[in-house]
């Protein structure tokens, strides 16, 4: 427990490093960084002392929702760190805090017994699921900004973008990476789950199966119609809602509302 709560004060801190420098238009210093990395070290630490204590991975709801978050603080440290997009850290970090909070309240349960082959297929899928969530953070953003500029009132944060071109090479980029692992997570659940279509499976595969025709269809319509903007950000949403519903809704309704593990 008191592993988690400083990397919960660690996150928080870093969020609010990193708000109270991008107030001002810019990352003034990478003192949000150190703050981050150790957050980051202890979130991981927490699960892992947890899986020794319980003999295997807690994948659960809230273990689950908590892992997601912690491979989005990854991914938006290496990020921020290396150009200008610390600002998801304001939105991701707090997020983090208030996941680890959530699994450390609710308890360690004990795993569910899965081979290397299904084990690999829920780590596909947790980080397929990471990497999509920071694209939709990242279509958000897009968006503010579009508005902004429309609308001539980029000021305060949005000067901390970086240049709109930029920001959604890099939503694309995040995106072909996501639909890689979520491509690769559909295909092991072919390959090593039995039976997909089993009663608490088959909202799951349709709707993962739906955002990956989203996410491929947005792909290729960047490839061969030169989609963005608006359009981008809204297939973006959406193939990431599909998503959401089908990795943590079923999950949600199964285990938090029907007490089903």
């Amino acid at each position: 427990m008191t592993g988690a709560l400083i990397s919960v004060l660690l996150y928080l801190a870093a969020a609010a490093w990193l708000a109270a420098t991008v107030a001002r238009g810019h990352v003034a210093a990478r003192g949000w960084v150190v703050l981050a990395v150790g957050g980051i070290a202890l979130h991981g630490l927490v699960h892992v002392m947890d899986w020794v204590a319980t003999g295997g991975a807690d994948l659960h709801f809230f273990a689950a929702l908590s892992l997601v978050t912690l491979a989005m603080g990854v991914l938006t440290t290496v990020v921020g760190a290396r150009g200008r997009m610390a600002l998801l850290g304001v939105v991701v970090y707090p997020l983090a805090a208030l996941a680890l909070a959530g699994h450390e309240l609710r308890g360690n349960l004990q795993p569910i017994p899965l081979d290397w082959r299904l084990q690999l297929h829920a780590w596909l899928a947790l980080l397929s699921s990471a990497t999509l969530a920071v694209a939709a953070l990242l279509a958000v953003m897009l968006w503010l900004q579009e508005r902004a500029l429309r609308r001539h009132a980029l000021r305060g944060w949005l000067r901390a973008l970086p240049p709109l071109v930029e920001l959604e090479t890099l939503l694309f980029r995040t995106i072909k990476a996501g639909f890689v692992l979520l491509s690769a997570t559909l295909l092991t659940g072919v390959l090593f789950v039995h039976d997909l279509l089993a009663q608490h499976l088959v909202h799951k595969t349709v709707l993962s199966a739906l955002s990956w025709v989203v996410f491929g269809a947005l792909l290729a319509g960047r490839w061969r119609y030169g989609w963005r903007g608006p359009t981008a950000v809204r297939w973006t949403l959406v193939a990431m809602g599909l998503l959401v519903l089908a990795f943590f809704g079923s999950k949600f309704v199964l285990e938090v509302v029907l007490g089903v593990r």
